[in-house]
Formats: structure tokens, C-alpha cells, sequence
């Protein structure tokens, strides 16, 4: 049966919803043989700024989720990417990736790792104290706050993955800037939007990484900056603008983040708590 055909738009993700691109501004996708698949949206420093507000606004309901809340949100997203996993292969594959398949199994693999460290992390980087004195001392790790990262550029849904899961199980919220080689990652924003990750937790932008990197690393109101860059001089101009609000940098290189509990203490304050003892 005859039907028409019906282009997927890519837009932004910002606070739960899907809003075009406030500059109206598309990147054009192709193929790698030059063919056209797509218009994605072009996001703006304006589209970033709103994003951090989205994230703000959400950062302190996240921040006091509980562990398991945490994990059970990690795995139903691994859940809704795995049934929708022949479409992403699609889309991969579209934009040349040799093995989509194994990409996106990447992409379920650290969502379930990361979902298992959710209530376990703090218990491996807590401690008890020592002290000269009468009290109990503890140090427990907290969520930074809100979180801007850069994924690599390589187009991979592993890699963007490996970037979101970390800072989302460690409490924060979080902007994330994808290549506009990677047309998943809106598709995997609509994963986001139906896995019960409450609004503004998570918001998506795609655009040009020399448009909107300094602005990552320069707005007041951004706690920490994840970047996954090989360029020395770029990581050089990241780390000076951030350090005008004294902003935590981690510095990765552009490839998928390896699984470890390590890139979630990457995004934690810890917090050191003195309590009298009773006599």
C-alpha cells in the first residue's frame, strides 16, 4: 500500500520538550557518499542558555533522588533503546557507521554497568575519619550541580551515552553538546523523553563545537565541564574561561568514555560531616 513519506525533523531537547532552534539555523546531514538524509537543528547560545535554566530548575528534585530511583531510570532507558534498537542501527548506518549493531549494544551495556554502580558508588568513595577530638567525621560524595559536556565528535551513540550515563546516575543535571554527525542523539532524546527521566535532567543540544564551547565553559551558572577533545589548544582556552567561576574541568580524550565509577566521582563534591560523640 501506497503511503507518504513522512522525514523525521531533529530538533533540540531542552526541559522535556523538543523546541526548534530559537536562530531557525539547520545543519544539513549526508550520507557518506554526499547523499542528503537530513536537516538537524543548529542550536544557538541562546538554545544553551535556556538549557541551563531547564537544568537548574531540575538540578535539586535529581540531586535528591534516591539510588534506586536512579538505577531503575538508567535501566528503563536501556530497556526503551533496546526495543528500539533496529532503528538506530537505521540511522547509523545511514551516516556510515561500519558496525551499528555493535554500537548500540555499546550504548545498553554502560546504561545497565552505570545502573548498577547507582548504589554503590558513594559506599566506595565514602569514609570515616579519623579525628583528634570527640566526633564522627564523614565524608560522602554529592552531585556537583549542572554539568555541561561535550561528546566526541565521532558520531557514535556509544560515545554520547558513555558521556550522559556518569553524570546522570551521579545526581546532576546536565547539557550535552553531540556532533551533528550523530542524528541518534535526538532519536535517543525521544528514548530520554519516554524512560521517566524527569524534564530539564537531560537536555540535548546539536550544533558547531567552536560556536558553543566557550560558552560552555564560560556561563556562570554551569558547575562543572565535561570535555572529550584531542586538541591541545582548544582544552587550553577551555580550562582559562573556566576558571573565571572557578568551574571543575575533566579533560577526556574524543572517544567513548571506558566504564568506570571514576568519571561519576568526576562530577561529586564530597561533603565532610562532624557529629559530637556522646558521652
Amino acid at each position: 500500500m501506497n503511503h507518504l513519506d513522512v522525514p523525521k525533523t531533529y530538533k533540540i531537547f531542552i526541559g522535556g520538550k523538543f523546541p526548534r532552534t530559537e536562530s531557525g539555523r539547520v545543519l544539513e546531514i549526508k550520507g557518506p557518499k554526499g547523499e542528503f538524509l537530513a536537516n538537524a537543528s543548529r542550536a544557538s547560545r541562546k538554545d544553551f542558555r535556556n538549557a541551563v535554566v531547564a537544568a537548574r530548575k531540575a538540578a535539586s528534585a535529581w540531586a535528591k533522588s534516591t539510588a534506586y530511583l536512579k538505577g531503575q531510570i538508567l535501566y528503563r532507558i536501556a530497556e526503551v533503546l533496546a526495543g528500539r534498537s533496529a532503528q538506530f542501527e537505521a540511522e547509523l548506518t545511514a551516516q556510515g557507521s561500519s558496525d551499528a549493531e555493535a554500537d548500540v549494544a555499546g550504548a545498553i551495556d554502560l546504561l545497565v554497568h552505570y545502573a548498577g554502580w547507582s548504589d554503590k558508588f558513594q559506599v566506595l568513595f565514602s569514609s570515616v575519619n579519623p579525628v583528634a577530638s570527640s566526633h564522627f567525621n564523614f565524608s560522602v560524595p554529592e552531585p556537583t550541580g549542572v554539568v555541561a559536556a561535550i561528546a566526541p565528535s565521532d558520531g557514535s551513540l556509544t560515545g554520547l551515552v558513555s558521556v550522559l550515563a556518569p553524570i546522570l546516575v551521579g545526581g546532576n543535571s546536565q547539557v550535552i553538546l553531540t556532533s551533528g554527525k550523530i542524528l541518534s542523539a535526538i532519536s535517543f532524546a525521544e528514548v530520554l523523553a519516554t524512560a521517566d527521566v524527569p524534564a530539564g535532567v537531560v537536555n540535548i543540544l546539536t550544533g558547531m563545537r567552536d560556536e558553543l564551547v566557550p560558552e560552555f565553559a564560560k556561563h556562570m551558572d554551569v558547575n562543572a565541564l565535561l570535555l572529550c577533545s584531542d586538541d591541545a589548544a582548544e582544552r587550553k582556552a577551555i580550562e582559562l574561561e573556566a576558571a573565571e567561576n572557578l568551574k571543575r574541568v575533566s579533560l577526556q580524550a574524543e572517544t567513548a568514555l571506558k566504564p568506570s565509577p571514576y568519571h561519576i566521582l568526576d562530577f561529586q563534591e564530597i561533603k565532610t560531616t562532624w557529629h559530637p560523640v556522646g558521652v
